[in-house]
This record gives C-alpha cells, structure tokens and sequence, in this order.
C-alpha cells in the first residue's frame, strides 16, 4: 500500500502529493496514472511497452511489466518531484517514512 507525502514547492506555493510504495493504480492501469500526473511519455512508454508484450506472450508479459511497474513508479514520480525542488510538508511521521522509502537522508 503506497504512503501519501505532502510535498510543497515553496518559490511557486504549488502543493502536489508524492507517493511512496506499491502502486495499485499503476499495477491495474499501467501507464495511465503516469499520464494523469504529467509523465505522458513515460506513461505512453509504458502502456504501449504493456500492450505490445502482451499481444506476444498471452498477456503473461503483461502481467509481469505491470507489477514491476507498479513497484517502481511511485518511487520515481515522488523523486522526481524533490529533484524539481518540492519539499516534505507533511506529519513528522509520515515524512521520516517517506525518506526511508526514498532513500534520503
């Protein structure tokens, strides 16, 4: 189950949640929720990567892409986020959570 992060970018006030752990949506819709947040090539990327694997193998191809996808997105959507200069604005709890997750110290 993914963890919300409040994330702020304090020079545009912009607010946007970051998420760390397993993605459900991503795992159920692949490339889809990458879209909706912003990422479209990387989420077009991997809805046509999902679709073309799938055609070849079954749907077993498929299968597995997605929930390797599902592991990963999260983590990199909310890294990238800290690397365009968002900052944790959330619990102390949640945050220390969030930054092990990330890797962060």
């Amino acid at each position: 189950m993914a963890i919300a992060v409040r994330l702020r970018h304090f020079q545009s006030g912009l607010t946007k949640t970051g998420y760390v752990g397993f993605s459900w949506t991503s795992f159920f819709f692949s490339g889809i929720p990458a879209m909706t947040r912003g990422d479209v090539g990387i989420g077009l990327g991997v809805l046509l990567g999902t679709i073309v694997l799938g055609a070849m193998s079954f749907g077993l191809l498929a299968f597995v892409v997605n929930l390797v996808w599902a592991f990963v997105y999260n983590k990199m959507y909310t890294t990238k986020l800290l690397e365009a200069g968002y900052q944790t604005e959330d619990t102390p709890e949640i945050t220390g959570r969030a930054r092990s997750a990330l890797g962060i110290t």
